[in-house]
């Protein structure tokens, strides 16, 4: 052993057995303290396995260092890191081929000791071309996680005997141990991540579905300028302001603004301004210093800011008391504004989007409302009609929320019956679709036979002429009803086939026609209209 492979211990060390210690196994120590730092300070993978090559060459005066990690499909190795800059990027191993993937396929340390000697020696990563270049030895170690061979590390040296080689491979083993743990954990980390972002793009596909318009219900010509509107405001920053009555919907069009704008990734923020005294609406809107007011006892940020480079939708934008418009005016104005208790100003970058159901400008003249304040809110109106002035809604909508609240209860629902459709198309709806809805849910919870009736409606719908009891008239007007009805159940079971609804009811063809003219059968209403679709 030469003298320079050898250094004295300082006092007080050790070294059972001898006076002088291995010069080498203090520089794999240093080595592998180096590996372990630049694998604990690195972030990005690449680089990482790059500097712990770098420091085998630094260090132990390895060559042609490589990293080569097993693709997802377990089939082959490709290069991940090297050394020499001068690597083959495409090279790949498969189970067997070389040296290399004879490691990758035993799972176990090949050790050569002269590269031009090895008959398996592939040259596909590194071109050695030169003899005196082939006149090396060469290690190849697994890198394993558990029991699976996931890669392999892999480095040539001068040409030295099997002794040195052995322990070399010892080292090239112990940092392939660190650095599979070090894979792994970024794999994992990786995976993990990936799937919380495949989750949040379905989830927010899965919103912006819900709040597009081209899937809100409605075929009506209103409904249809609706809808224009909010495509031709949505890619804008212009501020909203949707007014209808209530339950029309205001809410629902203001998410659709939102989700197909380019703050759709960012904050959608509602506030119920109705349901708000004006201190805690000043507070919930702008937030609150600690000891600003009397139970203020601590910090609050508000809505805006909790908005910020989102949208703020201000529902009931009518019930504003004066002083909030105010502020609010300057928040328009000058995108600008201070928590409650602070002189502080913060910048706003909020989009405003507003619903109210109140006639502003009748506000306006009786000055209960800024006309200032009105002039910079009413931009851009979208007015969304009541349910009353869009009947060739109603059954649309009845049918979306028949599925819907089917799906979730657990009720089958095949259809709704002629008499529930007379009475949902005769109701004049004050509550509009919020109304309709609830309705329907009423009628999907004491539906048990598939068939929603008119006795499943809630009583407010329920009409002596249209529901499922006994009418008042003569017996032959009730005759004529229940015939009516049981022409039009049979048919649309039958999706309009005259014979097969014949058939069901024991009658010919020709009566059911018969009947059809007689009793006033929209026939085109009911099926001819449905066919075409």
């Amino acid at each position: 052993m030469d003298n320079k492979d050898k250094i004295e211990l300082p006092k007080g060390v050790a070294c059972p057995g001898l006076g002088v210690c291995d010069a080498r196994h203090i520089r794999d120590l240093d080595t592998l303290e180096l590996v372990a730092k630049t694998l604990a300070t690195r972030t990005d993978q690449n680089r990482m396995l790059r500097d712990v090559l770098a420091l085998l060459e630094q260090r132990r005066g390895m060559l042609h260092c490589t990293i080569m990690l097993l693709t997802p499909d377990g089939k082959e190795l490709v290069l991940e890191a090297e050394s020499s800059g001068f690597a083959d990027g495409g090279a790949r191993y498969r189970r067997g081929e070389g040296v290399t993937g004879r490691v990758l396929e035993a799972g176990e340390t090949i050790v050569v000791p002269l590269v031009s000697e090895e008959p398996r020696f592939q040259f596909r990563v590194h071109q050695r071309t030169k003899s005196p270049q082939r006149d090396v030895s060469f290690i190849c170690v697994p890198i394993r996680l558990e029991n699976e061979v996931i890669g392999t590390l892999s480095a040539d040296l001068a040409a030295q005997d099997s002794s040195r080689l052995q322990e070399t491979a010892q080292l090239l083993e112990i940092i392939a141990s660190l650095i599979a743990n070090d894979v792994s954990a970024r794999r994992a980390s990786r995976a993990e991540r990936e799937l919380l972002e495949a989750e949040n793009r379905r989830l927010l596909t899965q919103v912006q579905d819900k709040f597009r318009p081209g899937n809100m219900v409605g075929e009506s010509g209103e409904m249809q300028n609706v809808f224009a509107r909010v495509h031709q405001v949505a890619s804008a920053d212009t501020t909203v302001l949707i007014r209808g009555e209530s339950g029309t919907g205001k809410e629902l069009i203001a998410s659709a603004i939102h989700y197909n704008s380019r703050r759709k990734d960012k904050p959608f923020i509602k506030v119920n301004c109705s349901a708000l005294s004006e201190s805690l609406l000043e507070s919930e809107l702008f937030g609150h210093e600690k000891g600003a007011f009397t139970g203020a006892l601590y910090k609050r940020i508000g809505r805006l800011e909790e908005a910020e480079s989102g949208t703020l939708f201000l529902d009931e934008l009518g019930d504003f008391s004066p002083a909030i418009q105010v502020k609010l005016l300057r928040v328009i104005q000058e995108r600008e504004y201070e928590r409650v208790g602070s002189n502080k100003t913060i910048k706003a970058d909020v989009r405003i989007v507003a619903a109210t159901n109140r006639d502003l400008e009748r506000a306006v003249r009786e000055e209960k409302f800024r006309d200032d304040l009105y002039y910079r809110i009413n931009v851009f109106p979208v007015v969304l009609p009541p349910l009353r002035e869009r009947r060739s809604d109603i059954l649309l909508l009845a049918n979306h929320f028949v599925e819907k609240y089917a799906a979730r209860i657990g009720h089958p629902i095949r259809r709704i019956s002629t008499s529930a459709i007379n009475l949902l198309m005769t109701y004049h709806w004050p509550g509009n679709v919020r109304e309709l809805e609830n309705c329907i849910e009423h009628a999907v919870l004491l539906c048990t036979d598939g068939v929603i009736y008119g006795r499943h409606l809630p009583p407010t719908l329920q009409t002596p002429t249209m529901a499922d009891r006994p009418m008042e008239g003569s017996m032959k007007q009730q005759v004529d009803m229940l015939e009516r009805d049981l022409i039009i159940e049979a048919l649309k079971r039958h999706n309009g086939n005259v014979t097969a609804a014949a058939r069901e009811l024991g009658i010919t063809g020709r009566m059911v026609r018969y009947k059809i003219e007689k009793l006033d059968v929209d026939y085109d209403r009911f099926f001819k209209r449905k066919a075409k679709r």
